[in-house]
C-alpha cells in the first residue's frame, strides 16, 4: 500500500527540516549527556535529572521518528510556480467574504503547516476541501463546528507563503 504524499509549501518543508536538525543535533545530545551525568550518580529510581531526562529523551525521539516518517513522503509544492488561474490549489492565498460581508484570508497548505491564527488551513480540512477547485466569483459551503458556512470567493493569489 503506497501512502498518500504530504503536500507542502517549501516554508513548511523548511520548518520541519529545522526542527528535525535541531531536534538530532542539539536537543538529544544535551538530553543525552544529562541523562548520562544523572546515571553516574548512582540511585536512579529517586534521581530526577534521569527519570525526566529519560521521559524527555523518549518524547525527542518519538517526534525524531514521526518527523523522519513525514519527511520520506513530503512533496513540495510551490505556490509561486503555478501558471496563473482564478482557481484555488493547494498553495493559493484566497481572500473571502462571509455570510457577515467580513473579508477573510486563507491560505492552502499542508497538514503540517496550519496556523489558524494566522490563516493557515490545511486543504484536507472543511473549509479547504470546500475551497479547492472553486475560482473567483463562487459561493462555497462548509460545515464548520458552529454550523453550514457561505463563503464567496474574491481573489486567489499565488504568493509565497511563510
Amino acid at each position: 500500500m503506497s501512502e498518500v504524499p504530504n503536500y507542502i509549501t517549501p516554508g513548511g518543508a523548511e520548518k520541519l527540516r529545522s526542527e528535525l536538525k535541531e531536534l538530532l543535533d542539539v536537543e538529544r545530545p544535551k538530553i543525552v549527556e544529562v541523562v548520562h551525568w544523572a546515571a553516574g550518580n548512582g540511585d536512579r529510581s529517586e534521581n530526577g535529572d534521569y527519570i525526566y531526562g529519560k521521559k524527555r529523551l523518549r518524547e525527542i525521539d518519538r517526534r525524531i521518528r514521526f518527523l523522519t516518517h513525514r519527511m520520506e513522503l513530503i512533496e513540495v509544492v510551490d505556490p509561486t510556480e503555478r501558471e496563473p488561474t482564478d482557481r484555488v490549489f493547494f498553495g493559493a492565498t484566497v481572500t473571502v467574504l462571509d455570510e457577515e460581508d467580513t473579508e477573510k484570508t486563507y491560505r492552502i497548505v499542508g497538514k503540517d503547516e496550519v496556523d489558524a491564527a494566522r490563516g493557515k488551513v490545511s486543504y484536507v480540512s472543511p473549509i479547504g476541501r470546500a475551497l479547492l477547485k472553486a475560482k473567483i466569483g463562487d459561493s462555497v459551503t462548509f460545515r464548520s463546528p458552529k454550523g453550514e458556512v457561505d463563503l464567496e470567493i474574491k481573489n486567489v493569489q499565488y504568493i509565497p507563503i511563510d
